[in-house]
C-alpha cells in the first residue's frame, strides 16, 4: 500500500532514511553504486536526478538561469529548486557536485595519460621536460552539456 511522507510518523521517516543512507554507504566502487541506483529506481528517476545534479553544476559555475534552461530544456522552477537546496537546505549537495569534479578531473587525466605519449613522457621523466613551455589544456565548461 502506498504512503504519503506525510502520513509516516517522524520515527518512522528517520528510521526510512537510515535505511536508504546506510545502504548508500555501503556500496564500494561505482559499479556497486551504479546497479543500486538501477535496482532501486526507475530510468527516469535516475535521469531527473543526473539532470538536477547537472543542474547545481551549472548554478556553481554561475551560469544564468536562461542559459540552463535553453541548454537542458528544464524549467526555471526546478533551477529555483535546485538552486535553493544549494544555498539553504542541502550543504551536502554542494559537497557531492565538489568530490564528483574530482572524480571528473581524474577521470580525464587518465584518458589523457592512456591517448598521448608525450604526456606518458613528461609523468614520467618530470625534469627533461622542466624547460620546454607546456601548452595549456583547452578545458571544457563547467558543467558542459551536449547540445
Amino acid at each position: 500500500m502506498k504512503r504519503k511522507v506525510g502520513d509516516l510518523s517522524k520515527e518512522e521517516t528517520i528510521v526510512t532514511l537510515d535505511a536508504l543512507y546506510t545502504a548508500a554507504t555501503a556500496m564500494k566502487g561505482r559499479d556497486a553504486v551504479k546497479l543500486f541506483l538501477r535496482d532501486l529506481l526507475t530510468p527516469s528517476e535516475r535521469i531527473m536526478l543526473g539532470r538536477r545534479i547537472i543542474v547545481a553544476r551549472l548554478l556553481i559555475a554561475r551560469v544564468p538561469y536562461g542559459e540552463i534552461e535553453k541548454r537542458l530544456r528544464v524549467s526555471s522552477t526546478t533551477i529555483g529548486r535546485v538552486h535553493r537546496w544549494l544555498k539553504d537546505q542541502f550543504p551536502g549537495f554542494e559537497q557531492a557536485i565538489a568530490g564528483m569534479e574530482k572524480e571528473f578531473e581524474s577521470r580525464n587525466e587518465k584518458k589523457l595519460y592512456a591517448t598521448s605519449a608525450l604526456y606518458r613522457l613528461k609523468k614520467k621523466y618530470p625534469l627533461h621536460f622542466l624547460l620546454v613551455p607546456v601548452p595549456k589544456r583547452k578545458r571544457r565548461a563547467y558543467g558542459e552539456y551536449p547540445q
